[in-house]
This record gives C-alpha cells, structure tokens and sequence, in this order.
C-alpha cells in the first residue's frame, strides 16, 4: 500500500493522472528512447516532478524496470543490506504495478545481497513516488524494488555487476532506475555547487568518484548508493555516457533559498 498519497502526489485518480500528464507534456521537446538506466528524484510533485518528468518522458519504458532506492526509515531485515519486495503488487491511487516475480527470483539467486524484506519499504517513499509515472508512460509495467541500507562502494560494485550479468541475459529489456534527490536543506548557492559536483560524476559514469564526493565534500545524496550501482551495472551493459536532461532545487518553486534540496535527471543510453 502507499506510503505517501495524498501528501507528495495526489490522491484521487484522476488528479494524479492530470498532474503527471501536465508534468509530462511540459517537458518540451523530450523524444522517447531506449536507455540503460536513468536517474530521477522522489520528492513532492510540486518540487520534484518537473525534474522527475524530464527524465521520464525521455524513456521508452521496457517491460521490465529495477527500481534501486534509498532506505529513508532505517528499517532492514536483509542481511545483505538490500532489500527486495519480491512478489505481489505495489498500489497507487492509479492501480497496481505487478512485482516481475521471475527476475526478482534471479536477483536473489545471483547476489548475495539482496534478500527479501518487506518491512524496509513499508514506509519508504523513494520507490512508491516513481511509479504513477511509470503506470502512465505504460500501463503493464512490472517492477523489481530494491532498497539499500548502505553507501559503500563494494557493495555497490557487486550488486551493479549482479544486475549487469542478469539484465544482459535476460529475453526482455530492463530498465535500471536509481531513486535519488540530491543535496539536502543547505542554502541554494551552497546546494547548486554540491549539487554541480555530483551531477559531474555521475555524468563522467564514475560512481566510485560520486561516493567519495559525497562523503568528502559532505553532500548529502540520499540515493547516493542505488545511483552508484546503476552506473556501475550500466557501464557493464555497455554505457559510455550519461546525459543530465535536468536540474531542479525547492527554492526554485517556494522562492525560499535558505534551505533547499536538490534535485537532478539523468539518462543513460
């Protein structure tokens, strides 16, 4: 069931469907194509969602999309640290989106981090926000939800190359999507520089890089780790460049720059 409807996106049906189509159709000039992987914010609509739909409406949505998110509640029963909602449905205010049983199978086989945990998204957000866009760009979607528990780089390495080895293999595309806001609730000519920093190395397909910046230089990136393992997994498949189709912060909608966040698009052909 839904953690947030009604607070960071509408709760009526057809509101929700009106405002993600308004986002959407105002993300001029975006053409639909395949890609590896993309990243996209998971904040209110009214903050997030024209950075959110300038992603998604460059993507042709595959049958099929992992979506890796931040753990915001600090729950985690997985003993690997990545959590997976293994089967059933997630429910929007727009209908279900079915869980790819078969490949969430797989994903349990092929990395020994991931392990089935539904308490760790019972409350979390960072997945539930990404999919009334997904549901409208095509309605018979299937998703794999991951939340991690932690920002290290080995364990991003390895579970990039799990999902790499799986998605290049598997008889349908897959999409890999990392739910990530950027810097959090600092000035906005403190944010936009942080921000900046990070968007390089995701850009430069670095996530290694975007781990250190982020604990260096104190950018508080929560999807941080999900975005370093698309990158990681997307160079695998193949990647060599990564767009940032758009740059967003709250202060941009309330006017107040004291304490922003940040938010950033990302495609990954």
């Amino acid at each position: 069931m839904p953690a947030v409807s009604g607070r960071f996106y509408p709760a009526v049906p057809a509101q929700l469907e009106r405002t993600v189509r308004e986002l959407l159709d105002a993300a001029a000039g975006a053409r639909p194509a395949p890609a590896r992987a993309a990243v996209a914010p998971h904040a209110g609509y009214l903050y997030s969602g024209r950075t959110a739909a300038h992603v998604f409406a460059r993507l042709e949505i595959p049958p099929v999309v992992v979506i890796l998110a931040p753990n915001h509640t600090g729950v985690c029963r997985a003993p690997g640290g990545a959590s997976l909602w293994e089967a059933g449905a997630f429910r929007t205010p727009l209908g279900d989106v079915g869980v790819d049983e078969a490949f969430a199978r797989a994903l349990v086989a092929a990395s020994p981090l991931v392990g089935a945990d539904h308490a760790a998204h019972t409350g979390e957000h960072a997945v539930e926000v990404e999919l009334p866009f997904l549901q409208l760009r095509r309605a018979d979607v299937r998703i794999v939800p991951l939340v991690l528990a932690w920002d290290a780089w080995q364990g991003c390495l390895e579970l990039g190359e799990a999902l790499a080895g799986l998605v290049g293999r598997w008889p349908q595309p897959v999409l890999l999507l990392a739910s990530s806001d950027l810097n959090h609730y600092e000035a906005a000519a403190v944010s936009e520089r942080k921000d900046r920093r990070a968007l390089e190395a995701v850009a430069a397909m670095d996530g290694a890089e975007l781990l250190r910046r982020c604990r260096g230089e104190a950018i508080s990136m929560c999807g941080r780790a999900p975005t370093a393992t698309a990158l990681v997994a997307a160079r695998a498949l193949g990647a060599r460049a990564a767009e940032v189709v758009h740059y967003s912060h709250s202060g941009m909608v309330t006017g107040d720059e004291e304490a922003v966040v940040g938010y950033g698009g990302v495609v990954i052909p």
